[in-house]
């Protein structure tokens, strides 16, 4: 399905890769993260390029919701209990900056910026608002507590943050990468030490930066058991209110809101990929209840990278792979992540020490609970023996009658029903 953000957004073009070519740091992906490393080394004065499989903002960043906020759902009481308040702190420095420079360069960049109060809300638990209110005290943040809001939904509480943003991130993502080194249409086929193949041609680089969503090398970083993939659904519909900020229920099986235009986007059906869910079922079955003059103008879904504690993986991929980076598991929150990693791995590759980089780096403890329902859900994708395969590493694959496609419930690589890879990690189409 055409998102609402490709429906509404001109491309221009970059050529493929052809011929051999030399740089300092090639990026591998082409989502709003990996353009943005590439424009923040360009920026810097760093020769680099950008090789993207298909086209630039084709997968996730063509699907998202794209808030812009430092509120990602309930998580600073989380992390102040699991990492204390100077870590959790340094979270919410990392992501507020990144809202101010994407607010900066929207300037520059026209995007329908608008800037807007972020909420999360909680239908049943008021005590789960009030812990986050104290949390964002205690880092300094000013935090209010609603109790009615306005959607059709159960509010037992809300936390307001002022300020925040949404935006066209295909508008702006496209605008950023006008004059930057792109490649699409150029697959990389292989990594070799300082070199990446493509189908017509390769680049050595010093330095790689993999941004590809979920990791596609598989040799090194142990991604495959410290990230899973979840789908979530929106669909942006006509003669609906205007609710004049952004919305999120603090139940992983919630609602979404916020308004683009005369469209209202209600996000929602969420389910781990290769497993069963709500779909666009439970928005239209919504939508009809609650908004019944409204007609559905757009659907897209969207698939996130979620990690072992809820913190994006960025910095080097491996220990064993000293010139290799990763940008990965933004968690939902890509918009203001992508530019994070970029702050991130511009300091990295090119010799100087980032503030953030020890909190966001790839390498730090496994030991949280979804390791081991990451390891059992690979597990059983091993041992069913049903095909198709997954090429990916050879879980069985589970047909996703809602969206007609073959969905891998161990990592989440996706086909279509012809065979056709959707979403990676895999990287090849499924054998006939």
């Amino acid at each position: 399905m055409n998102s609402l953000w490709n429906a509404t957004a001109q491309k221009g073009s970059f050529p493929v890769l052809e011929g051999d070519i030399r740089t300092d740091v090639v990026i591998v992906g082409g989502g709003l993260a990996g353009v943005m490393c590439l424009k923040e080394l360009n920026d810097r004065g760093v020769d680099c390029v950008l090789l993207e499989a298909k086209t630039i903002g084709s997968g996730v960043t063509a699907n998202t919701t794209a808030k812009i906020t430092f509120q990602h759902g309930l998580i600073y009481d989380k992390l102040i209990n699991k990492l204390g308040a100077e870590k959790a702190g340094m979270y919410l420095s990392a992501n507020r900056n990144a809202l101010a420079k994407i607010k900066k360069m929207s300037q520059e960049y026209p995007c329908d910026l608008e800037e807007k109060d972020a909420f999360v809300y909680s239908s049943d638990d008021r005590e789960k608002i009030e812990k986050e209110i104290r949390a964002y005290e205690k880092l300094g943040v000013n935090a209010s507590f609603f109790d009615d809001i306005p959607l059709p939904v159960r509010c037992a509480g809300a936390v307001k943050i002022k300020n925040q943003a949404q935006f066209h991130p295909l508008k702006f993502m496209y605008s950023v990468a006008e004059n930057l080194k792109i490649y699409e249409n150029s697959k990389v086929t292989e990594f070799l030490p300082g070199k990446v193949k493509c189908e017509k041609g390769s680049v050595t680089a010093k330095k790689i930066i993999i941004a590809t969503h979920f990791p596609i090398l598989n040799k090194h970083g142990a991604f495959s058991l410290k990230l899973y993939q979840h789908r979530s659904y929106v669909t942006a519909i006509d003669n609906a209110p205007d609710i004049n900020g952004m919305y999120l229920d603090e139940k992983e099986n919630g609602f979404s809101f916020r308004n683009y235009k005369n469209l209202l986007l209600v996000g929602g059906g969420d389910h781990r990929t290769g497993k069963t869910g709500g779909s666009y079922n439970v928005l239209y079955d919504f939508c009809r209840k609650n908004y019944p003059r409204s007609s559905v103008k757009y659907n897209f879904a969207t698939q996130d990278c979620m990690t072992l504690d809820g913190m994006p993986y960025i910095g080097r991929y491996s220990g064993s792979s000293q010139d290799i980076y990763v940008a990965t598991g933004f968690n939902k929150w890509g918009m203001t992540s992508s530019l994070v990693a970029a702050d991130i791995l511009g300091d990295m590759v090119t010799g100087r020490k980032n503030d953030y980089q020890e909190l966001f780096a790839p390498d730090r403890s496994v030991l949280h609970p979804q390791l081991f329902a990451n390891i059992f859900h690979s597990f059983m994708g091993f041992i069913t023996p049903t095909v198709p395969r997954c090429p990916h590493l050879g879980c069985a694959l589970k047909y996703n009658k809602e969206e007609h496609s073959w969905d891998c419930p161990c990592h989440g690589s996706r086909f279509s029903e012809n065979g056709k890879l959707i979403d990676n990690p895999a990287t090849d189409d499924l054998k006939k």
